[in-house]
């Protein structure tokens, strides 16, 4: 039920934590890798990494951020291995300000990396889906949403909550234009878990241990999130073990939303 060995997996952002995890792990599970980003050096770097794992890996340079650049995105996976069948996208961006300070072009570059170059890549993915055949198995779309697009902040996060929220319910539309089309779709909404922009979170040192301190107060398993700890819900996800399963945001935040 949790074999993906010898699937197309391409990863969108994958020089971030998130997707520099997803990479490694779905490369570890047997996947054909395409893996995407913007950072050419770390996109080498990664590429290196896998193959010396014994990982068979096709690399492009670039994100979702125009129809052209999703669809050579996508058009490099099946150029590599003919075909794509699960696709993670872990992009994005957040630029915290109040509403009342923050400029309309900032609001508007948070949710155009947030939500519209979801939508792009998702599009691409989408229009080679429709190409193969069913008996390749349910095609596969995981992207990465956030509590916040459940829940609200009081410290300036009115554009990143919107897109979050934006994004959960693309998903679930996109599961309704799927279903009958041999693919699913799903989110993984993270609290914040180790990344370079959240490592002063995990601090013994203020402000990072006073606001962790705080943050801990509504996690029921008591600390915050490591890369690992959001693995198994993406092979969940991307596996046959979850072909009735669309449309969904699978929260892995330690019961934060549970409160």
């Amino acid at each position: 039920m949790f074999d993906i060995s010898g699937k197309s997996a391409l990863v969108l952002g994958a020089t971030g934590s998130f997707g520099s995890a997803a990479a490694r792990t779905l490369a570890g599970l047997g996947c054909d890798m395409t893996i995407a980003d913007i950072h050419p050096e770390k996109l080498e770097a990664l590429s290196l990494e896998l193959r010396a794992d014994g990982a068979r890996v096709a690399s492009a340079a670039g994100l979702p951020d125009s129809e052209e650049n999703a669809g050579r995105i996508v058009a490099a996976a099946v150029a590599a291995y003919g075909a794509l069948d699960l696709m993670f996208v872990a992009t994005g961006l957040n630029d915290v300000g109040y509403i009342e300070e923050q400029s309309y072009e900032r609001w508007r570059s948070v949710m155009f990396a947030n939500l519209d170059g979801y939508w792009l890549a998702c599009q691409a993915a989408g229009r080679q889906f429709a190409k193969q055949p069913a008996e390749r198995g349910r095609s596969k779309v995981v992207v990465v949403s956030s509590t916040r697009g459940r829940h609200g902040l009081p410290t300036g996060y009115s554009s990143y909550c919107a897109s979050k929220s934006g994004l959960d319910g693309m998903v679930r539309a996109l599961a309704c234009e799927w279903g009958g089309k041999n693919a699913n779709i799903n989110a993984i909404g993270p609290t914040v878990f180790r990344s370079p922009l959240s490592e002063w979170m995990f601090s013994n040192e203020d402000p990072g241990k006073s606001t962790r301190e705080a943050m801990l107060e509504r996690v029921p398993v008591g600390r915050l999130s490591e890369t690992d700890d959001l693995m198994g819900g993406l092979i969940y996800l991307m596996s046959p073990a979850s072909d009735y399963v669309t449309g969904h945001t699978l929260y892995i935040d330690g019961g934060y939303t549970a409160e």
